[in-house]
């Protein structure tokens, strides 16, 4: 009973009705790529929506900011042992937190200029999951629909990771991984 569930672009469930991010990117080179939130078969039932738009990208904003996330999500979905993905025209899907953290990325580069896009890819690779997690859960609480940019954590994000010095060319280095806080003696049973 050890199989891999059978998932689609960026580890979204194959099945129809889970939680996923929609990433709509248009065929015309010119065209805004737009992250969507579908809540799936929890959407349309006690005041959830079906779906809710997150942020609207510029194209030339999407075009930077796209392989950083590409990369960081497949090394974890290999490490998962997972199909890896890769951005298309039209529909892509993402699983439900790799979307949050997405999320967490496009808000602080959507109003960036060229020279803070490199900045902010290599600050938000640098962040842990549960870091992006948690700033996506404080920013949407106030500021998560495509039109509030300017507010609150959503535009404390782009001040955050906007700042400092374009990285230098290098081979990355890898953060050794943590041992997972469950697995403390706290969590554990005693014989």
């Amino acid at each position: 009973m050890n199989e891999k569930p059978a998932t689609v672009d960026f580890g979204a469930p194959e099945g129809f009705g889970a939680h996923v991010f929609r990433v709509e990117i248009p065929a015309p080179r010119m065209g805004e790529v737009s992250i969507v939130e579908d809540y799936g078969y929890r959407g349309s039932e006690g005041g959830i929506p079906r779906d809710e738009e997150r942020v609207v990208l510029e194209r030339r904003v999407w075009s930077q900011i796209s392989d950083v996330a590409r990369r960081e999500f497949n090394d974890r979905l290999k490490a998962l042992k997972l199909k890896t993905g890769r951005w298309h025209t039209g529909t892509n899907l993402v699983e439900r937190l790799l979307g949050r953290e997405l999320c967490v990325l496009a808000w602080a580069a959507e109003k960036a200029t060229d020279e803070e896009l490199p900045v902010i890819g290599s600050k938000w690779a640098a962040l842990r999951p549960e870091e992006r997690w948690w700033l996506f859960m404080v920013t949407v609480a106030e500021a998560g629909l495509p039109d509030d940019h300017q507010r609150g954590w959503r535009r404390a994000l782009h001040l955050a990771l906007a700042d400092g010095d374009a990285p230098k060319p290098s081979k990355r280095r890898r953060r050794p991984p943590e041992p997972d806080l469950l697995t403390m003696p706290l969590f554990q049973t005693m014989p």
